[in-house]
């Protein structure tokens, strides 16, 4: 009789199991809390910085309106300065400086001003940003110079037809000169405004 030993049965092999995942330490397992935004940035910085520049673009507005009515008072009443022989603005080389310049400064405080109104009411440039600011700066300063140069040379010359006879003629040219300090003074308040939009100036 042939028997066989009973082989002992195989063991049972165990499934392997994922390593212990360890506890996260309390630091990480804390919800951090998000940094502010920078200053200039979200709804509240955007709004500041569309009402600042809204400032900015209205009070350029208001000081090239009034460099404009200065700048054509000043036209009219040297223009209309004729009152016979010896008081007629043109037979003076400093009235006729004046007015030239009195008509160049009319139609550059015009153009500028109307360009303004007319971005403000359609949100269209005209001219691009980084030119623009260009223009507006070197455009004022020039403007306020010439003005400035205009009034100084016919200061001495009315000074000494005043002397000789106070009239019409040199009340006339006294305010045309008037006019001109004062277009000179405000073109001169909105070259400084072009020159801190310039420096503000973003370009992307």
């Amino acid at each position: 009789m042939s028997s066989f030993a009973s082989s002992p049965p195989p063991e049972k092999m165990q499934t392997p199991s994922a390593p212990p995942v360890p506890a996260d330490n309390d630091d990480h397992s804390q919800t951090q809390t998000p940094l502010p935004p920078p200053p200039g940035y979200g709804v509240t910085g955007v709004l500041r910085r569309w009402r600042h520049e809204d400032v900015l673009k209205r009070g350029s507005l208001g000081l090239r309106a009034l460099g404009f009515l200065f700048s054509l008072l000043a036209f009219i009443i040297m223009a209309s300065n004729k009152h016979g022989s010896g008081r007629n603005f043109d037979e003076y080389e400093e009235y006729r400086y004046a007015l030239a310049i009195a008509i160049l400064s009319t139609l550059y405080t015009g153009l500028q001003s109307w360009r303004q109104i007319h971005e403000m009411s359609t949100g269209k440039r005209v001219i691009s940003g980084g030119n623009l600011a260009l223009i507006d700066f070197f455009g004022d300063q020039i403007i306020a110079y010439l003005l400035i140069s205009a009034a100084s040379s016919a200061v001495p010359m009315t000074n000494r037809m005043r002397e000789g006879a106070d009239n019409i003629f040199t009340d006339s040219s006294a305010a045309c000169i008037s006019m001109e300090f004062f277009a000179f003074f405000v073109l001169g308040l909105s070259a400084m405004l072009s020159g801190y939009k310039l420096v503000k100036q973003t370009y992307i």
